[in-house]
């Protein structure tokens, strides 16, 4: 496995404990919701708008599929990329998957002021959250190789507890 992915809902802190354990192992870090900015020249809500979650799934797919051919990369991904079965194939490709899980409770929390979550604002978040929970849980379950609860911990902490399962399981990370 050369490379380490994390999945799971929005909130749930992949792009910053990416960013953590990609300086930890001396490995690029890539974000695929930045990145599909960046390559786009516009934001991910403007994409919803003017494209629909279909159009933007197309894209993510897209993105997914340069990322996973790269190596000795971290990849944070969507909270909704696991939603097509080409995209999970292409994750667990060469990857370490690691699901990092957080409740709806804290998820409402941390999403609470960020405006840029196209599919929270769209009613009451916190129905919107439970229902794609219910439906992307067991996919994230599917593919991932390491759950860690993301609950009320430091993003320090977080990725030092990954580290630790890495040095024990994943020795060939660290090289």
């Amino acid at each position: 496995m050369s490379n380490l992915v994390l999945i799971g809902p929005m909130g749930a802190g992949k792009s910053t404990i990416g960013r953590l354990l990609a300086k930890a192992l001396s490995r690029s870090f890539k974000d695929s919701d930045q990145e599909i900015e960046q390559r786009s020249g516009v934001d991910i809500p403007w994409i919803f708008e003017k494209e629909g979650e279909q159009g933007f799934r197309a894209r993510e797919t897209a993105m997914l599929a340069e990322l996973c051919t790269q190596d000795h990369l971290v990849l944070a991904t969507g909270g909704g990329a696991i939603l097509s079965a080409q995209n999970r194939d292409l994750l667990q490709t060469n990857s370490l998957v690691i699901y990092l899980c957080i409740p709806v409770a804290e998820q409402l929390k941390r999403t609470a002021q960020n405006r840029s979550r196209p599919l929270l604002n769209q009613g009451n978040p916190e129905q919107i959250l439970r229902e794609l929970m219910a439906v992307r849980d067991p996919l994230y379950r599917e593919i991932a190789d390491l759950i860690i609860e993301t609950d009320g911990g430091a993003p320090q902490q977080t990725a030092q507890e990954i580290l630790l399962y890495l040095q024990r399981t994943a020795p060939m990370l660290f090289s």
